[in-house]
This record gives C-alpha cells, structure tokens and sequence, in this order.
C-alpha cells in the first residue's frame, strides 16, 4: 500500500474552544500510558481470527465495566456494545475491530503473537498483522479519558467492539441484531485504520469516497475434458480461461472513464489434477474494487460479456457457457462525511498541530465500517487513518504493509496519537448538537 501525504491547509474558523486544553489532555493520557502499554502487548500476544473473538470481546467488555459503562455481550456474533450516558446530548458511536488474521507473525518482537488455530482444516498462527491491537488500545484508552473527563461534556458515548472485520461481516452482523432500534440512531459515527506508511505522530484524513467497494466474483469456465495428446478432442477450458483473464483486463483500460477508478484482479485460477489431462472445467475468482454503483454494474455487465463471448469464440456450446457468482452481500466504499472530516481535522490539528494532519489519498481496499453510515438513517461518519511507521522505517524503504507478517506499529507514540484525537474529537462532537 502506498499512500501520499500533502498537507491539510485548515481554516482557524473551524477550531473550537474547550474547558480542557491540550496540556491537559496529554498529561492524562501520558498518566495512563503504562496501563495501555500493557494492554497493548497483551492484545498483540493473544489474537484471534475472525468469528472466533471470544477472549478478546470479553476482555473489552470488562475493561468497558471497569469504568462504568452498560455493556452487552454477543451481540451480532462476539460483538459488544458499551453505552456511557452523561446527560442529554448527542450520541456518538466509536467502533473498534477486534479480529486477527490467520497468519504466522515474524516481526521478532519481544510480544509477538503465542497463538496458533484451527483454519480451514489445518493449525495456523494468529497475528494482528492488520493493527487492530492498536485500534483496540486507542479506543480503550479514549473511553478512559472520556470518563475521567465527564465534566466536560454531555451526551451519550457508544463503543462498538466488532467482531469480523477482515472478512467484511461484522458490522453486517451487528447492524442486522438491531444496533441502531436497540440502542439509538448516533449523530455522528467515527473509526480509525493504522496506515503502515503515515508517520506514527500524524493522522491521515481523505473526504468522500476513502476506500472501495470490495466484492469476491467467481467464473466456473467449462469445457470437454481430454487426453493431453489429443487437444484436438477437447475444448480446453484452461485455454479459455485464459482468454478471459486478459480480455477482463480491458474493462478498466478501454470501458471505464479514464477518470473513474476500478481494479479488476483475477487473485486465483483453479483446475485440472494431472499434467496430461485436460480438464472440463476451470474456475476463476476475482477480487473487484470500484467507488461508485454506475461503475460496478458496468463492470458486472462487462464480466459476463467477455465470459460468455469468449467462451463462445472457443466453440463451447450454450449448454456449457460459464456460469458467473456475483456475492449477494458485499462491503460497500467507505465514505467520509465532508463536514465531519473538517470537525475532526480541526479537533486532531489542536491537540497534536495541525502539520502532523495530513492528507490520505483514496485506496482500493475496503472497509466494513462504511456499513454505519450507508443504513437507513444515513448517519455522518468518518474513518481516519492513523500512523503508525516510525521516520527511520520509512527512511529505509523497507515499508512492512498491512497484512504482511513482519508489520507492526509503533507502539507508544501510536497510541498517544490515537488517544489525544480521538478523545479530542468526542469532546468536540459532543459541543455540536
């Protein structure tokens, strides 16, 4: 992942004036610093994959009820929800992922991951390769200074802990329990992504469209199978599949305007067992990324034609033509509500200086929080990225990304990051309605 960083050129009409100063602010995080540390390290040492955050949801919860918060458990899988409620005023929803990926850590750190799993039939490690140990810590870190700050603001706090984000099903889960009709529509929605190649110190903040829809699209190409010697006997369906995997390269390159954004990724190509058969089928599975919901069906459309066109020019008969899955659910683009990107640009810029906010290009990876403020309601939300790359790793060029097994944050300059802006942000927010 690469990102460019510009700076944010933000106006002095967007900062907002507070009983708590910043001084203040980071000499009680820098109090707590020791405890979060900790929590940190353990949160990295024990990860747990998808659908499968049973510790790590109780262990949110209990730190949640330690200071005072009303916490439910199992809620859309191992999902909690904390409510804090300090008088009338908005509410405002902060989420926090917790699952791991299913991966072996080789970063050699001194708390790297102990924990191996059950995956698809065989024992893998467990790693927070993906900097949700750290989303995890900053929330928890900001819940503290908020309720030890309760002088300063009115409203009502909720803290999401969700499981599933890797897979893209957990804020479907928790949205489908009934979050919002059980615990009220928020007036604002806010998460943050450690970013592998912002500064760790700064944050990164994009509006609109930030990352895309991400949808998993499989293409069974059939054929007549046959004697490696004798291809003439076949209709190779290797052959074919082939054909499709350049033709679908030219959707993005000669369909899309070239002002639009789409990727097209043939990730896997599955078939055959023996070097001289030819198979009678092959499938393809695809990894599509795109913004907007013109641009996706486009794609969708231009997917079937090239399927069944060139299965056609191959000599495969109707009976045999592909058949094409497109996933009825899938993880729209996150969008950043403009608006509330100027309230937290101007929050963050106050408590850690306005050069350390920069700005995030859009990416093509996705991002299950968007879910939150694509419902019904249309809640305003916003998620940010965090850096967490220290100046001498970016320096070397040796730049570990998210998922790879040697990423990992910096972890104390990480977290008073994360903790001062989003407990500046929440302070904010809860002064706007």
């Amino acid at each position: 992942m690469r990102t460019l960083l510009t700076f944010l050129c933000l106006s002095s009409s967007f900062f907002v004036a507070r009983a708590t100063e910043p001084p203040a602010l980071q000499a009680l995080i820098a109090e707590d610093m020791p405890y979060l540390l900790e929590f940190y390290k353990d949160r990295h040492e024990n990860p747990e994959i998808s659908l499968m955050e049973k510790e790590t949801a109780a262990t949110l919860a209990a730190e949640l009820r330690k200071i005072g918060f009303e916490v439910t458990e199992d809620f859309g899988g191992y999902g909690i929800v904390g409510i804090l409620k300090n008088g009338p005023g908005p509410t405002i929803l902060y989420r926090t992922d917790m699952d791991a990926l299913p991966m072996y850590e080789k970063t050699g750190l001194p708390y790297k991951s102990k924990l191996t799993t059950q995956y698809n039939g065989q024992e893998v490690g467990t790693m927070h390769s993906c900097g949700h140990d750290m989303h995890m810590t900053s929330w928890l870190g900001a819940a503290r200074a908020m309720v030890k700050m309760k002088d300063q603001w009115h409203g009502t706090l909720m803290l999401i802990g969700q499981p599933a984000e890797e897979i893209g099903k957990g804020a479907r889960l928790m949205l489908q329990a009934g979050l919002y009709q059980k615990f009220g529509v928020p007036d604002y929605g806010m998460g943050m992504h450690c970013s592998p190649t912002i500064e760790t110190g700064k944050v990164g903040f994009g509006k609109g469209y930030t990352m895309a829809t991400t949808e998993s699209v499989d293409i069974l190409v059939k054929g007549v199978g046959a004697h490696g010697a004798s291809p003439h006997m076949s209709i190779d369906p290797v052959v074919t599949a082939s054909m499709m995997v350049m033709e679908l390269q030219t959707i993005v390159s000669r369909n899309l305007k070239p002002t639009e954004s789409a990727v097209i990724t043939v990730g896997a190509i599955e078939g055959g067992i023996k070097h001289n058969i030819i198979p009678d089928h092959v499938t393809l599975k695809l990894t599509l990324r795109t913004f907007n919901e013109e641009v996706r069906q486009m794609v969708h459309r231009r997917i079937e034609e090239i399927a069944y066109g060139v299965a056609k020019a191959s000599g495969v008969p109707d009976d045999l033509l592909p058949e094409i899955t497109f996933p009825d659910e899938f993880t729209p683009a996150n969008y950043n509500n403009e608006a509330l990107v100027d309230i937290m640009t101007a929050a963050a810029s106050q408590v850690i200086g306005k050069d350390n906010v920069v700005y995030a290009e859009p990416l093509m990876v996705g991002e299950d929080f968007s879910m939150y403020g694509q419902t019904a309601e249309k809640v305003p939300t916003v998620l940010y990225w965090l850096g967490t790359a220290p100046a001498e790793r970016l320096a070397s060029g040796n730049v570990p990304g998210l998922h790879s097994p040697y990423y990992f944050p910096a972890p104390e300059t990480s977290i008073k990051t994360a903790v001062a802006v989003n407990t500046s942000v929440l302070l904010d927010l809860f002064t706007k309605k």
